[in-house]
């Protein structure tokens, strides 16, 4: 049933009927005033969102930009005179090389914003926030052109992680379940070589897969993020496991098996979001089932 409905979702895609319906339902969504920010959750939840649209949802469900479409265009300036502040600032307190590349002079902004001198620890887990805010920031730098919006997502982005990290243990328990669900020889093979313990989960989820799929891949589960659902970062890690499967399984010590997931083919880091999506909706995703991203 699970391969009936990926091949159903990929034929949908290839053809461009998906892709349609969805954009008209979204735009639907959007003449409202103000926003129905349920309904546009839900929709995300449900859909890959339109590249088209993705910035300004991402910004109105991370809360960068208010439901009422009358006002973006001020807040926005509001956010822009922030960013340009921040970005004088650290350049005449000599905080970074401006020539450094421009996800670490971001992350040197945020820095002073939290008024700290070092990018600071998660709470609960002593994780460096840099780890999360530097490759987040490189993925939407390839994917948007402005950086004051780059800066903005990638802000709420890491603040999402911080509060994710209470949760960290529930994620890497649903990875273990999934994973011992829907591929046992999988699973028991990594067992039986002790190394379940070493695939980098914590890495993986507190950098939302940044720097592990490319940009592409990482919008569509982003999607899910910005909708409040980081149980899908979960499914994306049990997606690239299983996905890896043949050179796992030839693996006989946990060092050779991290070395596999360190070298993901680029052919299959495309088919690591889809499947992940298409499995995490196939088990009942909704909104109310992914408490996680509770403040």
């Amino acid at each position: 049933m699970t391969d009936e409905r990926n091949f159903r979702s990929s034929y949908y895609e290839k053809v461009g009927c998906r892709g349609v319906e969805e954009k008209k339902s979204l735009e639907i969504l959007m003449k409202e005033k103000p926003w129905d920010k349920v309904k546009l959750k839900q929709f995300c939840l449900r859909f890959t969102v339109p590249a088209a649209y993705r910035n300004l949802v991402w910004k109105v469900l991370l809360d960068i930009l208010p439901v009422y479409p009358d006002s973006h265009q001020f807040v926005m300036e509001q956010r822009t005179e922030q960013y340009q502040d921040l970005l004088r600032a650290v350049e005449m307190l000599e905080l970074v090389d401006m020539k450094a590349p421009r996800s670490k002079i971001l992350l040197e902004m945020w820095i002073l914003e939290n008024e700290t001198r070092t990018a600071p620890l998660f709470p609960e887990t002593n994780f460096n926030s840099a780890d999360t805010f530097v490759p987040i920031a490189e993925t939407l730098l390839e994917l948007y052109q402005e950086e004051v919006d780059v800066y903005w997502i990638c802000k709420s982005l890491t603040e999402f992680v911080k509060n994710m990290q209470r949760d960290l243990i529930k994620l890497k328990e649903a990875f273990h379940t999934m994973l011992e669900k829907e591929d046992g020889e999988l699973y028991n093979h990594l067992l039986d070589i002790n190394a379940l313990e070493v695939l980098p989960l914590t890495k993986w989820f507190n950098c939302c897969f940044a720097g592990v799929l490319d940009d592409t891949s990482l919008a569509k589960i982003w999607d899910k993020v910005c909708s409040g659902a980081p149980k899908i970062l979960s499914f994306a890690a049990v997606m690239l496991v299983i996905t890896l499967r043949r050179n796992i399984l030839r693996a006989k010590t946990s060092e050779e098996v991290l070395k596999c997931v360190s070298q993901i083919p680029e052919q299959c880091e495309e088919v690591v979001a889809n499947k992940a999506i298409d499995l995490w909706q196939y088990y009942g995703a909704q909104p109310q089932n992914d408490q996680l991203a509770k403040k």
